[in-house]
């Protein structure tokens, strides 16, 4: 029997390790990261080092100009807000879809389960928590739909890092909420499940706006429907 083994590339290897950094704040805002310096860290060649650094700028997690040096993004204001609203605009439509077949994703409620097993660690939640969206988009079986969500996951991972790392919203809440999300699907009850999933999300958009130094939104401050 033959068995075929799947390794990571250098390049793939060294991005994953530079995106860790990146999501646990290793890699802080602002900093600058140079071929030289990757391809030390990692004992790689310079190509290969470039490689990885571009692999990150394509995702949308390091800025780089002409001839100059890659850099940690500084998410600012405006940028958070745009990251939000391009995922709420594809999310809240797959929500509509699921709830007109009444199908609530397996995959979804498994990675609700965990957030509320790893809520005791803030930053700890952001991987089920992005798989709990991921998993709902999937849902669809629409690769394109797919294809266009996950070229913003990278940002959006980012900033529910940010949320997390600053612990702006309790897991209890992210949780409740999601299962609220996944009865409202089972229920065929699509537009409230976009209702509250703009209550979801720009919760966390306008908090973590406040802390990169904007004026929060009235969303950052609107108690959640649950409670009422």
């Amino acid at each position: 029997m033959v068995v075929r083994v799947v390794t990571k590339s250098a390049v793939e290897a060294i991005g994953a390790d530079l995106r860790m950094r990146l999501f646990s704040g290793d890699l802080g805002q602002g900093a600058v990261l140079t071929e030289s310096e990757v391809a030390a860290t990692y004992e790689v060649a310079r190509p290969t080092a470039k490689a990885a650094i571009e692999k990150l700028v394509a995702e949308g997690l390091l800025v780089r100009g002409a001839n100059k040096s890659a850099r940690v993004p500084v998410l600012g204001p405006d940028d958070v807000r745009d990251i939000y609203r391009a995922r709420a605009y594809l999310e809240s439509e797959v929500l509509r879809r699921l709830a007109r077949l009444r199908a609530v994703p397996a995959g979804a409620a498994q990675a609700n389960a965990d957030i509320a097993v790893a809520a005791g660690s803030p930053v700890g939640i952001v991987e089920p928590d992005m798989r709990f969206h991921m998993c709902l988009v999937d849902a669809l079986d629409s690769p394109r739909t797919s294809r266009m969500y996950r070229s913003l996951v990278s940002e959006v991972h980012l900033c529910m890092s940010q949320v997390q790392g600053r612990e702006l919203l309790p897991a209890g809440l992210i949780h409740d909420e999601h299962a609220r999300l996944l009865e409202l699907i089972a229920a065929g009850e699509g537009e409230a499940a976009a209702v509250l999933l703009e209550e979801h999300l720009g919760r966390a958009r306008e908090r973590l706006v406040e802390a990169v130094g904007g004026i929060a939104g009235p969303e950052a401050s609107v108690p959640s429907a649950l409670l009422t």
